[in-house]
């Protein structure tokens, strides 16, 4: 009666020949992890001076209202106080679009600035992986012939 081979060995005996280096992952995954770290910086501070600028923008509009709501002696001096807010409002809507816009472009980039870098990074983890990877498996294949 034949037996059936044994392949636990020959399978150890296969994947020590070739060793994995780990460290390449943990290094990756560390450049990712600083990667998230900072656009999640950016995307916060950005939106921190957001939140400021509607707030001074609706702080300013309702300041500008009670000018509005204010008893007048005339009825004329109300379509002034609705004419003079009408032209305020626009004034601020658009200093607020110009804040808002620079706050983008900012993020923008920022954004650019970081994923240039870490391509960069990556390229040169990457890179090294490599280098390493194949002297490891040169040497694996050298130690395998030599037996």
């Amino acid at each position: 009666m034949t037996t059936t081979q044994d392949f636990t060995t020959v399978m150890k005996d296969m994947m020590g020949a070739f060793p994995v280096d780990t460290s390449a992952m943990e290094g990756a995954f560390k450049t990712s992890a600083t990667l998230n770290e900072k656009l999640s910086s950016v995307a916060l501070q950005a939106a921190e001076k957001s939140a400021e600028v509607s707030s001074k923008w609706t702080k300013d509009t309702l300041a500008k209202l009670a000018d509005v709501s204010k008893a007048k002696a005339e009825p004329a001096d109300y379509a002034k106080a609705m004419t003079d807010f009408a032209s305020a409002s626009a004034e601020v809507a658009a200093e607020n679009m110009a804040a808002f816009a620079e706050i983008a472009k900012k993020v923008q980039m920022d954004t650019v600035e970081l994923m240039m870098a870490a391509g960069k990074d990556l390229s040169e983890d990457a890179s090294a992986v490599v280098k390493k990877a194949t002297a490891d498996v040169t040497t694996a294949a050298k130690k395998a012939a030599a037996k």
